[in-house]
C-alpha cells in the first residue's frame, strides 16, 4: 500500500479538493511529530464523512472516508478506512479497521487502529473486549495513546489514555443522542480532564441536513481543544472522534436498519 517515501499508493478516491482549499503548511516545529504541525495551528476541526454512492445505491457498507477541515473550511487532512469487505458486511460497527490519516500530499501522518474482537451478545456494561480500544499512532507507527469505551449502560462514558494506560481525559454524552428535522441541535460530548474534572474540549455530532441524515450513515463531527494543548493530545482527541462515531452513531444506525 505504501511506497518507500511513505506516500499512500492505493488511497481510495475522494474525488478532488473541490470546494475545499488546502490549509497552508505552518512549517516544521520542534517537539512536534512530523505531519502533525497543522494541529499546532488550530483549536477546532471539522471531520466530515464523505457520502458513498455505492453504499446508498447497493446498501452495502463501504469503507469510510473523511475530510478533516479547519474552521475556515480549509482541508488539513484526509482520513480513509482500511478494512475487509466481509468485516464491514457481517460485523458492521464492531469491525476491525485501520483509519489512515494523510496530509493533502497523501503522506500518512497518523493512524487509528482497532483490532477485530468478537463481541456478539455482550454489552458495553461489561469489561473486556467490548471496550472497542482504538490505538492512535504517529506516522512512524509509534503509539501516542488509546481511546476506548468505559463501563456504561445508558449514558456513554469513553476515555482517552496514555501509553501506560493512565486516564488522561473522560468523554461523556447524552443517553439518547437524538437528531431529527425537528431537533437539529448539535449532540455534544464534553471532554474533561481526569486530573481535575475541568472541561478542556468538546466533540460534537453536527446535524448534516435532512437528506444526508435520513438516507446515508455519513456523519459530520466537530472537535474543539485549547490552542496550546500538546499536539499529541490533540491527535488523541481526533482518534476519539472515530470512537464516538463507531461506538455510538454507526451502531445506532446499524440497529435501526
Amino acid at each position: 500500500m505504501y511506497g518507500a517515501s511513505g506516500v499512500v499508493k492505493e488511497q481510495p478516491a475522494i474525488a478532488n479538493m473541490g470546494q475545499f482549499q488546502p490549509m497552508a503548511f505552518p512549517g516544521q516545529m520542534s517537539n512536534v511529530p512530523a505531519g502533525l504541525e497543522y494541529l499546532a495551528a488550530v483549536d477546532q476541526l471539522i471531520i466530515k464523512q464523505e457520502v458513498s454512492m455505492f453504499e446508498v445505491l447497493a446498501g452495502f457498507e463501504a469503507r469510510n472516508k473523511y475530510r478533516i477541515l479547519n474552521s475556515m473550511n480549509q482541508q488539513a487532512y484526509w482520513a480513509f478506512e482500511e478494512s475487509g469487505f466481509c468485516h464491514r458486511i457481517w460485523c458492521g460497527p464492531e469491525r476491525g479497521f485501520v483509519m489512515h490519516i494523510t496530509d493533502n500530499n497523501q503522506q500518512e501522518v497518523m493512524s487509528v487502529v482497532r483490532d477485530f474482537r468478537c463481541c456478539t451478545g455482550c454489552t458495553l456494561c461489561a469489561d473486556g473486549c467490548c471496550m472497542y480500544p482504538m490505538i492512535i499512532k504517529d506516522k512512524f507507527g509509534q503509539q501516542l495513546g488509546m481511546a476506548r469505551a468505559r463501563n456504561f449502560c445508558c449514558t456513554p462514558r469513553l476515555g482517552i489514555f496514555d501509553n501506560d494506560d493512565n486516564l488522561l481525559y473522560e468523554i461523556t454524552g447524552p443517553c439518547c443522542p437524538c437528531q431529527a428535522p425537528c431537533c437539529t441541535a448539535d449532540v455534544n460530548y464534553p471532554i474533561t480532564s481526569a486530573k481535575d474534572g475541568q472541561q478542556v474540549g468538546n466533540i460534537s455530532k453536527i446535524w448534516a441536513g435532512v437528506l444526508r441524515e435520513a438516507f446515508t450513515d455519513s456523519e459530520t463531527f466537530g472537535v474543539q481543544f485549547p490552542m496550546d494543548l500538546d499536539v499529541k493530545h490533540k491527535a488523541l482527541m481526533i482518534g476519539a472522534v472515530f470512537l464516538v462515531d463507531f461506538v455510538i452513531f454507526e451502531r445506532m444506525k446499524n440497529n435501526n436498519q
